[in-house]
Formats: C-alpha cells, structure tokens, sequence
C-alpha cells in the first residue's frame, strides 16, 4: 500500500496546560512568511493547540517544524490529515476507520491521546480501551503495517471530537503524550529529583548520555539542599560538590561522592573545570542566566542543566531574552555555546536548559 502525501495545512501541538499561546507562538515564529496563519484552535488551559496554515506545507521536507527536538514548549508537534467533529459516543470507530480507509495509508502502529489536563484525565480510561478497539480496526481494514514510515496518532481534545496525524518516528516524541512516565525513587531526598532525571532523558540522546556521563566524572550543584538533582548524579556514579547554606540529605553525604559546601552558589568558583554544571536555584531567570553565562566564559564546567524560572507574564519574552543573553556573553568572550531548552513535564512555571561551550 502506497503511503499517502505528508502534507498538511494545521499543526497539532501538545503543552503544559497554561502554556498554549507560547506553544503557538513558537510554531508562529518557525513557519515562514509566505505561508499565513488562519486559525488557532485552543483554549485557555486545554494542553494543546491546532495551528491552521493558509497553504500545505510537506511535513517531510519541513523536520524544524515537526522534530520534538527542536521545540522548547510543545511536547509533540504533529502533521493533521484530519479532524472529525461530532462522534458518536455509541461507535467513534466506524468513522474514524472510514477515514483512514479513505486517506489508503497503512500504519505501523496507533496511539489514542487526550491532552494534559483534567479533561484529559479524565479520558484516560477511554483512550486506553479505544486505542485497543482503533487497533483492531486497523488489522481489520489492513491498514496495520510494522514496516509502515509513519505511525497514527488519534487526539482527542474531548470525547466527540478527534484530530489524526500521521507522524514520523524519527520525528516525533517517543513517548504518548511526549511524556516520559517516570517513578520517583524513594532512596531520593526531594522530587525534584524527577526534573533532572527527565531532562537527561530528554535533552540528550542515548550517545551523549553514554559519552558524557561516565562513573568518576565531576559535578557541581548549585543550590542543592536537601539533594534532589545531586541524588541522580551520584547514583550514576559522580562526584558532586554540593553548594548550598542548607543541609543536605544524610544518606547522600555518607556515600562517600559528595562534598557539601555551605556558600553562595553565586560567588562559589571551582578550582578546576569540571564535567557538570547543574542548578535549580530560586532567582530571576535572568541572574540565573547571568551566571551560567560565566561559567561558560570562564571554562569552569564542560556541560551544564539549569532552570530558568519564568514570570508569569512574557514568558516567551523572557525565555528567549535570557537564552540570547547567554549566546551573547559567550560570543564576546569568542566563544559559542549550545542550547537546548524544553519546558518538561516535571517543571513548572519554567524551563530546563542543557548547555555545553565550543570553542
């Protein structure tokens, strides 16, 4: 069977709940000038929005557009084929498959979402059994194929109402959602043990993580107290310095890889590079920003994680604006950095940077 065109005229993205003008404004900013925005379908608090394009654009030949990689604030950004209104609560699968039947385009696999809210909560027990039922739709019809390119997503913003997407692997986020389930530890001291083990997982590949976290390496965590970010590097083995005038969590100090040093992360220097960097300090993103930036400069840290912590107005302002502040300061120093920033599912009201100088 012959895959059907990639190309579409509305993007689908998911977000935290609370962040969809970012989301779409982020889209906004990537798609070029010649092609116009008609619509946005999104609500306050709904977790996603469906950006509608004036002209189709080949999601194939745009990978900016779709990688999950690139994007800070959109956990998944999807190619839409379709959207159908007004399902019938008694059988949604006689349409939807009618739909797919028609597009002739085979899948290597389906997943049924609803976005990150409550609304979306409460589908969750839908989602789970109808994606059972849209599965064996798709081997009734033939269109179930491991060998397909792309893989289908069913979204549902509310029960009666559905958006497909066809999305490429390589692309597109590997995990429903574009959220990792994660357990917390309980050996750890804090949950904000979750925010650094997810950016890992998702701000590096699993080359970087293998090349760049090895057993013995050296850290520093700045405001580390009780030892939350701490805990996941000593658990893969590296020595950390730990700044912070509080305490810090007893079971992590008598593991023998950590020394914990009561000072202010802001005026603390290493006396010799080490291999991480990782901050989530309570400040102004852009002191934090500042900082970083230093680091950087000075050649005190080859990589780093770190938390910029958003206002609640201009947040995508701000992002931007402390990122750029960054770039800056290095260029001046004749250096370049790399960035990579994403809004993760275990943040808040802020985003987690991986960074890393050149030159």
């Amino acid at each position: 069977m012959t895959a059907a065109s990639p190309a579409t005229r509305c993007v689908l993205r998911y977000c935290r709940a609370g962040f969809e003008t970012e989301c779409s404004r982020e889209l906004a900013d990537a798609i070029t000038a010649s092609n116009a925005i008609v619509g946005v379908e999104s609500e306050p608090a709904s977790g996603f929005a469906a950006t509608w394009l004036r002209d189709p654009i080949d999601a194939a030949a745009s990978p900016a557009l779709f990688d999950w990689r690139r994007s800070i604030f959109a956990r998944q950004s999807l190619p839409v084929f379709a959207r159908i209104d007004g399902l019938p609560r008694t059988d949604r699968l006689t349409q939807i498959v009618a739909a797919l039947a028609a597009r002739g385009e085979a899948f290597r696999d389906a997943w049924v979402e609803a976005p990150d809210n409550d609304e979306g909560k409460a589908l969750a027990p839908f989602c789970k059994s109808f994606g059972n039922a849209l599965i064996g739709g798709l081997k009734k019809a033939r269109l179930l194929d491991p060998g397909a390119a792309r893989r289908l997503h069913a979204f549902f913003p509310q029960s009666d109402k559905v958006y497909l997407a066809a999305a490429d692997p390589a692309l597109a986020a590997p995990w429903p959602q574009g959220i990792p389930r994660l357990k917390f530890p309980r050996e750890a001291p804090s949950r904000s043990t979750l925010k650094l083990d997810e950016a890992l997982l998702v701000l590096l590949d699993d080359r970087e993580r293998e090349r760049w976290l090895k057993p013995g390496m050296s850290a520093v965590d700045l405001g580390a107290a009780p030892g939350g970010w701490t805990w996941q590097l000593v658990r893969r083995s590296l020595r950390v310095i730990a700044i912070d005038n509080g305490p810090m969590d007893r079971a992590l100090l008598a593991s023998g890889l950590v020394t914990h040093l009561r000072e202010d992360g802001f005026r603390f220097q290493p006396k010799k590079a080490v291999d991480w960097l990782v901050c989530d300090m309570v400040e102004q993103p852009r002191r934090i920003a500042e900082l970083m930036a230093r680091w950087f400069a000075q050649g005190w840290c080859r990589h780093a994680i770190f938390n910029l912590k958003l206002p609640m107005k201009k947040r995508y302002e701000e992002t931007h604006l402390c990122l750029d502040l960054i770039r800056s300061k290095l260029g001046a120093s004749g250096r370049e950095v790399e960035l990579r920033a994403r809004q993760l599912y275990h943040d808040r009201e802020e985003i987690t940077v991986f960074g890393r100088p050149r030159g």
